[in-house]
């Protein structure tokens, strides 16, 4: 099935808000930050749908027009049933000049014999800020689910001005690699994976500092920050739990939140 989520961010006297959208079932979007005062839009994407199933075809597209501010969040971990074919995303993120966008979303839960293709194309202007991030589970590991499923992948591919400058590929085929093997997950049954970038030529370099301060030679976790061309950084985690991953991205999306990306809109 086919399903859409299109949504339009404006902003009025520096105040963000939904001006438009337009979704199909099983998608629904709702504000959430009626009690913030930093003059962002918080929108929660929701689903009817217990999560993806096999053909199933989401088109997701995020527009923020010039000076905006959206921080996205979902609902729930987003679960891959049991597939004969496949089940695809398409997010296509267009940002104009001084825009800011944030998304963490819950973790990914593939079932046996599931199979999901998504890609990520994000358009930049000038003086904008872009957060994007991505957990991958083992599977259904308290029901002894693990590695059980197909294929799973994630493109992530970021352009400013029309010149494509981070191309990030998640691949991992349980069947065809050794997926706990070294270069892979090492042991590890869940990987995360966060990009931050700007083009409002803000030096990241203090930052990747301090992430990997915090989170370098943290207990039961692989942590590894690197910087990208540009002004940027590319984060990945491996563990053994959805939930502190989770949790992990969620502190360093506040940490940017809060003194990044709102201190040149307030």
């Amino acid at each position: 099935m086919i399903s859409s989520l299109d949504i339009k961010v404006e902003q009025r006297e520096g105040v963000s808000y939904l001006k438009d959208a337009y979704v199909t079932q099983p998608f629904r979007i709702v504000p959430v930050g009626q009690y913030k005062r930093d003059k962002a839009a918080y929108l929660m994407i929701m689903s009817s749908s217990p999560g993806l199933l096999d053909n199933d075809d989401h088109r997701i597209s995020i527009n923020l027009a010039e000076g905006t501010k959206l921080q996205l969040q979902t609902q729930a971990y987003q679960r891959l049933f049991h597939m004969k074919n496949k089940s695809s995303q398409t997010t296509l993120i267009n940002m104009e000049r001084e825009s800011v966008f944030a998304y963490v979303p819950h973790p990914v839960v593939p079932q046996s014999s599931s199979t999901f293709i998504s890609h990520n194309k994000v358009e930049m202007k000038e003086d904008c800020h872009f957060l994007l991030s991505d957990i991958i589970t083992c599977g259904r590991k308290l029901s002894g689910e693990e590695f059980e499923y197909n294929h799973f992948q994630n493109l992530t591919e970021l352009f400013v001005n029309g010149k494509l400058e981070v191309k990030d590929n998640v691949l991992l085929q349980p069947d065809l690699m050794p997926i706990q093997g070294i270069g892979i997950l090492e042991g590890f049954t869940h990987q995360g994976t966060l990009i931050y970038y700007n083009t409002a030529k803000v030096s990241v370099l203090e930052y990747i500092e301090y992430f990997y301060k915090q989170y370098g030679e943290k207990e039961n976790i692989q942590f590894g920050i690197s910087q990208l061309e540009g002004d940027g950084f590319m984060i990945r985690i491996l563990g053994q739990g959805a939930e502190k991953l989770y949790t992990i991205f969620q502190q360093i999306q506040e940490k940017l939140w809060g003194e990044l990306f709102l201190e040149q809109h307030l």
